[in-house]
């Protein structure tokens, strides 16, 4: 059986006919079944799609009815309704979710909008979610385009890359990641005149449309060789173990083109080599370097890391699952946390018992759970990374994965309690770690900020901001920004503050691989203060946050942005606001959601 949620929805039986489903309403309790996690109770899914019906819970039993004469008739059953899904059963959703690139992109669906063409106009609520969901789809398509299009560029196969990344460029012209993609796609393939062309027409549009200039991993993609050398390369095993220790070596003492230089050159001397595990080596190390230590660097990095994958498949399982990780990391980054999650999954069971790489996949996917509003899940993966960390005396990856905890108890209104945790964490940072103070100072300045201690919050904010633009570190300088926001307001200059904030927002997101969900919280910071103080560029505001929050499924700034609405007078948000909140487990949100106003 096969089910399409995307574009125009259909439904094809084992017999390969079409089952027909009466009605709207039944398609869209669907798809909300299939993107639902865990159980949905009858009450709730009646308020969500029938509010409208005469007898909102006979609705539902006829709609259910509807859906099992298609599905079978034990697949929703119960007080609390879940999606038991057959084996032979294939959800479009499922796929584009869960599934690899190379399926993904196969879906007829793929980039089209979720019950295409269908509205549920009578039923506000449900008509919030869906918007929000279709915006997610839409991303992930984007993501799962990206991804493959950047597999097929590795493995050679360019002319399928060129197709790939002309599809993606399709679904948002304006997305500099995309324009980049499809940049090197025209390098590789030979097409330089080509390439240069397609690079002058996306800055010609970023200045008429956004009235910026595209950053500099546009001018790179034109050079596309991740093992380009400035240098004639030594020869040997040795040479490029040498090359590659002193280029992780210069990276980490801040010396960053000195850095690359040199694992560029380890590539060139690792390939002369023909050893499988030393030529993904090195790629990990280079992809790991742009991804982490060159901003705006993440579509080379992601670049080398899939050819690290492509050469390490059969020999190098180790190197694989790092690059796995740190692809990972670079969706974690950019929000798409469906792919993040995958790649974490396709790392897990390459590590065994290696506990520094454990460690590494625990902390990011307990960011990721964190970034989504799994507050829970997300403390238990961050506890269990930093006692890894310890185990194998990794003091930076401890450090983050102790900060991250410390976010969480902030996030959830567990102060006093974020207080001792950040404190310890800003004291072992300043010992080994200098470069990340800004972000668990401008957390503990929150904890204070919340707890009405408004001048030591404004120090450490105002602390934070400056190492965070001595660094030039755009995620410093929006987290802490932020606060230096909101401190403004507190202290009764409104406009000074959210002239700070919008400031900020700018700061922060200044670069194609910037992170997302810093960018998300700096735009809920802005349009609190907007709504509680009647600036009337409050309601641009908010759907600019609506738009951020769903399409990369950060849950409670999607609540927090249907609040804002419902506020606005928008018919159903205040109840998708409330319905989503339930499924949060966040008290700070719940009060804000659930108390009226």
């Amino acid at each position: 059986m096969f089910i399409q949620l995307l574009g125009v929805p259909q439904f094809i039986g084992r017999d390969g006919t079409t089952v027909v489903l009466r009605g709207h309403k039944a398609w869209g309790l669907l798809a909300y079944l299939v993107t639902h996690e865990g159980v949905a109770s009858r009450q709730h899914l009646a308020r969500l799609l029938f509010e409208d019906a005469e007898n909102p819970l006979a609705a539902l039993r006829w709609n259910l009815t509807e859906l099992r004469r298609g599905l079978g008739p034990d697949c929703l059953r119960g007080g609390s309704v879940v999606l038991r899904r057959d084996p032979d059963l294939i959800i479009d959703i499922d796929v584009l979710r869960r599934g690899s690139a190379a399926e993904g992109v196969l879906l007829p669906g793929l980039g089209r909008e979720l019950l295409e063409g269908m509205s549920f106009a009578s039923s506000p609520s449900f008509e919030v979610w869906l918007e929000a969901e279709r915006r997610r789809m839409h991303a992930t398509a984007q993501a799962v385009l990206h991804e493959a299009a950047l597999a097929r560029l590795t493995d050679g196969s360019i002319a399928e890359a060129l197709d790939l990344a002309s599809r993606l460029l399709a679904l948002d012209p304006l997305e500099e990641n995309s324009q980049v993609l499809l940049v090197r796609c025209l390098s590789s393939a030979g097409d330089g005149i080509g390439a240069a062309r397609q690079a002058a027409a996306c800055r010609e549009l970023f200045q008429r449309e956004l009235g910026v200039s595209p950053g500099p991993a546009l001018s790179d993609a034109l050079r596309t060789n991740t093992s380009a050398v400035v240098a004639r390369p030594a020869t040997g095993r040795a040479g490029a173990l040498a090359l590659l220790e002193a280029g992780e070596a210069a990276i980490s003492a801040g010396a960053l083109d000195a850095g690359l230089q040199c694992l560029r050159r380890s590539i060139a001397d690792a390939d002369a080599t023909g050893d499988p595990t030393l030529r993904a080596q090195a790629r990990v190390a280079l992809g790991s370097a742009l991804v982490h230590a060159a901003r705006g660097r993440d579509a080379e990095g992601a670049t080398a890391l899939h050819e690290a994958i492509t050469i390490g498949e059969a020999a190098a399982p180790q190197q694989v699952a790092a690059a796995c990780r740190e692809l990972g990391y670079v969706e974690f980054l950019l929000g798409r946390y469906d792919r993040a999650l995958n790649w974490v999954a396709r790392a897990s069971p390459l590590v065994r018992d290696e506990v520094a790489e454990q460690a590494r996949l625990a902390t990011l996917k307990g960011s990721i759970l964190s970034d989504t509003a799994h507050y829970g899940a997300a403390l238990e993966q961050l506890l269990q990374a930093q006692a890894w960390a310890l185990d194998s005396a990794d003091s930076k990856l401890s450090i983050y994965a102790e900060s991250m905890i410390g976010r969480i108890l902030v996030l959830t209104g567990r102060y006093d309690e974020a207080a001792i945790v950040l404190d310890r964490c800003i004291d072992q940072a300043r010992r080994m770690w200098t470069a990340f103070l800004p972000w668990p100072q401008s957390f503990r300045a929150e904890a204070d900020l919340l707890l009405g201690h408004i001048d030591e919050a404004a120090d450490r904010f105002e602390n934070a901001f400056a190492l965070g633009c001595q660094l030039a570190d755009p995620c410093w300088e929006g987290i802490a920004g932020r606060g230096l926001g909101l401190i403004a307001g507190a202290r009764g200059d409104v406009q000074g503050g959210l002239a700070i904030l919008l400031d900020t927002l700018q700061r922060c997101m200044r670069l194609p691989d910037a992170y997302v969900w810093g960018g998300g919280y700096v735009m809920d910071g802005l349009c609190s203060m907007a709504l509680a103080h009647g600036d009337d560029r409050g309601p641009e505001w908010v759907r600019q946050l609506t738009v951020i929050s769903a399409r990369a499924g950060m849950r409670e700034l999607v609540a927090r942005s249907h609040w804002y609405r419902g506020r606005l007078g928008e018919p159903g948000a205040i109840d998708g606001a409330r319905q989503l909140a339930t499924e949060i487990g966040n008290p700070v949100l719940h009060s804000l959601v659930l108390r009226d106003f």
